[in-house]
């Protein structure tokens, strides 16, 4: 029996558990909600309703983006040497300090920016956010990765909230000297992984 994942195309932790999972192989049975009118089955699951939800065989349930990761990787890092690579100490460390101030503070910012209604106030909140882009560019300029010199767990778990703020105003990112950065959100964009998992799916019946 597959794993059962509640998930919602747009949504940027959705997008990272589904790239997570599609990247370690993982084939899990997708079920898009509409948030505003989400399954019954889901919501006991996981009262909270947010996506992703990833619902185990043993019906134990993952219902944040981060568990989903390392459930993942853990899975399969038993059988694929990459990714055991991706859990080492340093590597992990560097990685996960990232996750958490895009998660914790950089996601904040976004979402004030993105939804405000106040110009000036967009404009303030955008301001405070690029400092986390530049530190972003700055890891990219002699490296492919954000922690290494290739694609790993950090850059597919922080990329869906970089393409989330660049596509607020794209013509302003581009012009924000951000190259090393925009080169990588190109790259993953253009990602066979990406588009596989964008792919849209009916609207789950229940």
């Amino acid at each position: 029996m597959k794993p059962i994942l509640y998930s919602f195309r747009r949504c940027p932790y959705a997008i990272r558990a589904r790239m997570i999972l599609d990247l370690c192989g993982i084939d899990v049975c997708l079920r898009e909600v509409a948030l505003s009118n989400k399954p019954k089955e889901m919501l006991k699951a996981s009262p909270k309703g947010t996506v992703p939800i990833l619902i185990l065989p043993q019906k134990k349930v993952l219902d944040e983006s981060m568990d989903i990761v390392f459930w993942a990787l853990k899975k399969t890092s038993k059988t694929d040497k990459k990714f055991l690579e991706w859990l080492d100490e340093d590597l992990y460390g560097r990685s996960m300090q990232l996750i958490e101030e895009n998660d914790n503070k950089f996601k904040v910012l976004l979402d004030k920016y993105k939804y405000c209604r106040d110009k000036k106030l967009a404009v303030k909140y955008r301001q405070e956010a690029k400092s986390f882009l530049y530190r972003l560019n700055e890891l990219l300029s002699n490296q492919l990765g954000l922690c290494k010199n290739e694609i790993t767990f950090s850059d597919i778990c922080i990329f869906p909230f970089v393409r989330q703020f660049a596509f607020v105003d794209y013509e302003w990112f581009l012009n924000c000297q951000l190259d090393n950065l925009n080169d990588w959100l190109q790259k993953i964009l253009n990602s066979e992984l990406f588009k596989k998992v964008m792919q849209k799916h009916a609207i789950y019946e229940h």
